[in-house]
């Protein structure tokens, strides 16, 4: 499969699963229990983030292991991507999206030269179209859960030509007034997976907050 296919691919994976894992800070000898548990769960969209006051080194381990093994069932992609030299990186790997806490021209020209999807963040209606304008495939919303629904609701009757992800503070109970609002999606990070279940093993949570989330996106499509 070419780049231009796998990222068509990816494009339709997003948009049919809606629901990205955001995973922080895990450990390589964490990885397979836990995609195993989202897995199970009904989650196919794993974003795994860099962390700024620490070496790329863990990040990028993790995301090879993941692509290598669960390339064929997950849809796998980078977070808290800030600057091009990781957009390079995560093409190496293998990866199919980047995602940015911020709006970064540089980092989303290199992620469409790259043939990966782009979903950098934004917050203002600026921020919004010259994400758009540089070639973002999706406009993260940032913070979602601070801003909430209504701000989004706001945002998106002008520009409603722009795909929004909700992400940060999204939950299971407020899921469906942000699909209202207009997100064609939704981040979701530690109410899913967190380093307190994973260190405890509680794979088993993880698994059900997981069946929590995906039935809750087959209410809003019934």
């Amino acid at each position: 499969m070419d780049r231009n296919q796998h990222r068509e691919e990816t494009l339709r994976a997003i948009e049919a699963h809606k629901i990205f894992a955001i995973v922080r800070g895990i450990d390589a000898k964490h990885v397979r229990p836990t995609m195993d548990a989202l897995y199970r769960g009904g989650i196919r969209l794993v974003e795994v983030t860099f962390d700024r006051n620490a070496e790329d080194s863990q990040t990028l381990e993790v995301l090879r292991i993941l692509t290598e093994e669960y390339g064929d069932r997950l849809i796998i992609g980078a977070g808290t991507v800030t600057h091009v030299d990781q957009v390079s990186a995560i093409q190496n790997i293998g990866a199919s999206f980047v995602v940015s806490p911020d709006t970064n021209v540089d980092v989303i020209k290199a992620t469409r030269a790259a043939h990966m999807v782009s979903l950098p963040g934004a917050m203002t209606a600026s921020e919004a179209v010259t994400a758009h304008n540089a070639g973002a495939d999706f406009i993260k919303l940032f913070p979602g859960g601070l801003l909430g629904p209504e701000y989004l609701k706001a945002l998106a009757a002008p520009l409603s030509d722009l795909k929004f992800i909700a992400v940060g503070g999204v939950d299971a109970n407020n899921l469906a007034a942000f699909a209202k609002a207009g997100a064609v999606g939704f981040g979701i990070g530690s109410n899913l997976v967190n380093n307190t279940l994973i260190e405890s093993n509680a794979f088993e949570d993880i698994y059900h907050n997981a069946c929590r989330y995906t039935q809750a996106l087959k209410l809003l499509e019934n």
